[in-house]
């Protein structure tokens, strides 16, 4: 599958991967306390996406199912810290430091959740689903 089709794919699975763990969290919130629900709505998300980017994004793949899962839990573990590093960052420092003050928190976070975006699609096409 060519890079111009791949990466459009990529952000339909993340966006249906991200509303399995949305909706999946308020129906968990049902029967669930609140963090437990936060904690396995995420789970259920991620396994989403795994799914979808395995059959759908960078289908077929060379390397084994448990190379594949290490490599997509360990791609994830580094975005999740890009977007926290990169969402102090802002909301700390960068955005104080130009006068923002407008929900500054909330744009240090979307910002801080787009940029692995570009990181984990490069990381699960050379390493997760080569």
């Amino acid at each position: 599958m060519t890079a111009n089709r791949t990466f459009p794919r990529f952000l339909v699975a993340g966006g249906i991967a991200a509303l399995v763990n949305m909706g999946s969290r308020w129906l968990l919130d049902l029967v669930l306390p609140y963090v437990p629900s936060i904690v396995l709505a995420y789970l259920i998300g991620m396994l989403t996406a795994f799914l979808l980017n395995r059959r759908f994004v960078f289908a077929p793949a060379v390397n084994g199912l448990g190379r594949q899962v290490s490599w997509f839990v360990a791609i994830n573990v580094a975005a999740l810290a890009q977007t926290v590093v990169v969402s102090l960052l802002l909301a700390d420092y960068l955005l104080p430091a130009i006068g923002w003050t407008w929900q500054s928190d909330t744009i240090a976070h979307v910002t801080g959740v787009m940029v692995p975006v570009f990181t984990s699609y490069v990381g699960h096409k050379r390493l997760t689903f080569r």
